[in-house]
C-alpha cells in the first residue's frame, strides 16, 4: 500500500523548485542537466578532478583515505542544491530524500556499489540534533533509496541497517574547521553498536550521508566499522562541497 502510494504521488504533475517550470518534477531534467553535469571525480573523496577519475593529490597523501575505499557524490553543494538541502535538512521536508535519490541512482557508480549487496548504513545524528530535527536525512535517504530499488529494476535490492553506528556525545560544530580539525573534534565520535556487530563482520558497508566536505566524517565512520570486522567500506552523499567552499 505504501510504495503504491508513493508511486502515485511520484507520478503527479509538480513545479521545478529551481526554474518554476511544471508540469514536471521538483527539479525538472533541464536544471538536472545545467546544474549536475556529468563531472570526473576522486574515487575517494568525490571532489571533482580537471581530468579521468582516479585519486586527487590530497587523497594521494592522506594515509586515513584509506578507510573509505570508493566515494559517490551526484552533486556538488552549490545553487541550486545548497538551498534544497537547506530544505531538506533544517526546514521538515523530509521528502526531497525522493528526488536526491532519484538522481543517485542516475550515477553509474551508485548502481556498481548496491550490485555489490552492500549492507547500507546511515551516518547517525547526535540525539540532541536528531530530536531537534525530528528525522535522520541520511536514514531518509537510505530509506528512498531502498523503496525505489524494490519498484524500479535493475538497481538490486540489499540490506539496510537504521543502527549500526551510535554517535557518541556531541561535538563542536564542525562548519569553520578545516580537515585535521574535522578528524580531531570526530575522534571517537563513532561506534558500532553492539548488538549488530556481528552483520558487519566480513560485510561491504555502504554509508549514505547527505553532504560531505572534508570526508573527515565519511573516514572516522569507516574506521569504526572496519574496526567492528567489515571487510570494505564504501560511501555515498548527495553532494560533495567543492574544495574551494
Amino acid at each position: 500500500m505504501l510504495a503504491a502510494r508513493h508511486a502515485i504521488v511520484e507520478s503527479l504533475p509538480a513545479t521545478c523548485q529551481v526554474c518554476a517550470a511544471w508540469p514536471t518534477q521538483p527539479v525538472c531534467e533541464a536544471c538536472i542537466q545545467r546544474f549536475a553535469p556529468p563531472q570526473s571525480r576522486c574515487r575517494a573523496c568525490a571532489a571533482v578532478l580537471p581530468g579521468e577519475p582516479g585519486l586527487c593529490s590530497a587523497c594521494l597523501t592522506r594515509p586515513d583515505a584509506a578507510a573509505v575505499q570508493q566515494c559517490v557524490a551526484a552533486v556538488d553543494y552549490a545553487y541550486p542544491w545548497d538551498g534544497l538541502i537547506a530544505r531538506f535538512k533544517f526546514r521538515s521536508e523530509p521528502g526531497w530524500a525522493q528526488p536526491f535519490a532519484q538522481r543517485l541512482l542516475q550515477e553509474p557508480q551508485t548502481l556498481q556499489l548496491l550490485q555489490t549487496r552492500p549492507l547500507v548504513v546511515p551516518i547517525p545524528l547526535t540525539a540532541a540534533r536528531l530530536g531537534e530535527r525530528g528525522y535522520n536525512q541520511a536514514w531518509e535517504l537510505v530509506k528512498a533509496l531502498h523503496a525505489r530499488c524494490r519498484r524500479h529494476p535493475p538497481a538490486p535490492p540489499f540490506d539496510t541497517l537504521a543502527t549500526a553506528l551510535v554517535r557518541l556525545g556531541e561535538t563542536p560544530d564542525q562548519h569553520s574547521l578545516g580537515r585535521e580539525a574535522r578528524l580531531r573534534n570526530l575522534r571517537g565520535a563513532f561506534a558500532v553498536h553492539p548488538s549488530h556487530t556481528h552483520r558487519l563482520v566480513g560485510r561491504h558497508v555502504l554509508l549514505v550521508d547527505d553532504v560531505t566536505t572534508t570526508g573527515a566524517t565519511l573516514q572516522t565512520a569507516a574506521q569504526a566499522v572496519l574496526h567492528a570486522g567489515a571487510n570494505r567500506v564504501s560511501a555515498l552523499v548527495f553532494a560533495r562541497t567543492p574544495a574551494s567552499r
